[in-house]
């Protein structure tokens, strides 16, 4: 026979959190070494697995509820009588009740309890990280009007970013108006300096990355090109496109040699020899400013 792992991701809209499956991954490798075989429950939108409400109950030996707070509410009484006939194991659970008053479980190593307290279990996971991307996208932009195809690229950002694992973070640059909750310059560049990498259809987005060494995927959003793709040109910075020449294969392309320790010193190396190109702008600014004091006093 069987046992049955559950937990709130077993349940559609409850809640069910990145810790909850963690911990649910991590007993299931617990049980895979004790030699048990199991089925886990799966509620949408996690794909796979049964529905506990109608599996035989019979198959099963064990019941196993993974992780989070547990009470006797909705959807728990009804899930305990389907499954009354199996051992019911409760593990890194917190209980709401006080054991005395209500404790369903043959075997309970609970998270916490009015009886004891133990460390979470998902400090024993080994989970995998994925890349944190930051995601910086313009506004539509009247002065180019005719030649403006920010949909387009946008557009192919999205499907970049479907395309694979990753951790999206929407970094908005606009401070009249911010709608990721920023509001300095200051908040904006640190969190862009902490990516792996950005993708962006915005010159400062690609301007920061790469003043931190963050690799940058730039898009214009400007058919033929404009002010980025002609930045990322006076700067040296390779990884940029037009909205009308990009490729989904090219932006895959760009994507892996941008998770590089090659793309990172090339970003860096982006950076020095831009700061040595806009310092000799400060120097003729201040030039020009003192030549124009003068002539006014004249």
């Amino acid at each position: 026979m069987k046992t049955l792992v559950a937990g709130w991701f077993s349940f559609e809209c409850m809640g069910a959190t990145a810790g909850d499956l963690v911990a649910r991954d991590l007993v299931c490798q617990w049980l895979g070494r004790a030699g048990h075989a199991y089925d886990v429950a799966l509620a949408s939108p996690f794909p796979g697995g049964v529905d506990w409400d109608s599996v035989d109950p019979k198959s099963y030996s064990h019941v196993v509820f993974v992780c989070g707070p547990f009470g006797n509410g909705w959807p728990i009484p009804e899930f305990l009588a389907r499954f009354a006939g199996c051992c019911l194991v409760g593990i890194n659970l917190s209980m709401i009740e006080p054991l005395e008053v209500w404790n369903p479980f043959d075997l309970l190593l609970e998270r916490d309890s009015s009886a004891s307290a133990r460390p979470d279990i998902v400090f024993l996971s080994e989970q995998g990280h994925v890349p944190v991307v930051g995601v910086v996208e313009v506004h539509p932009q009247r002065e180019y009007r005719e030649r403006s195809t920010h949909q387009v690229a946008h557009e192919a950002i999205h499907r970049l970013i479907s395309s694979r694992e990753m951790a999206v973070v929407p970094v908005d640059t606009r401070l009249d108006v911010n709608s990721t909750g920023l509001r300095t310059p200051a908040a904006v560049e640190s969190l862009i300096a902490r990516m792996d990498l950005v993708v962006t259809t915005r010159l400062h987005g690609m301007v920061l990355a790469l003043k931190h060494g963050v690799p940058a995927i730039a898009i214009d959003p400007i058919t033929g090109g404009a002010k980025i793709y002609r930045q990322a040109e006076t700067i040296g910075w390779p990884v940029v496109f037009t909205v009308d020449t990009v490729t989904d294969a090219a932006l895959q392309k760009a994507f892996d040699y941008c998770l590089t320790e090659r793309a990172r010193a090339d970003a860096r190396q982006c950076c020095e020899r831009a700061m040595k190109m806009a310092q000799s702008l400060c120097d003729e600014f201040i030039t020009a400013l003192a030549h124009s004091r003068e002539k006014v006093e004249d």
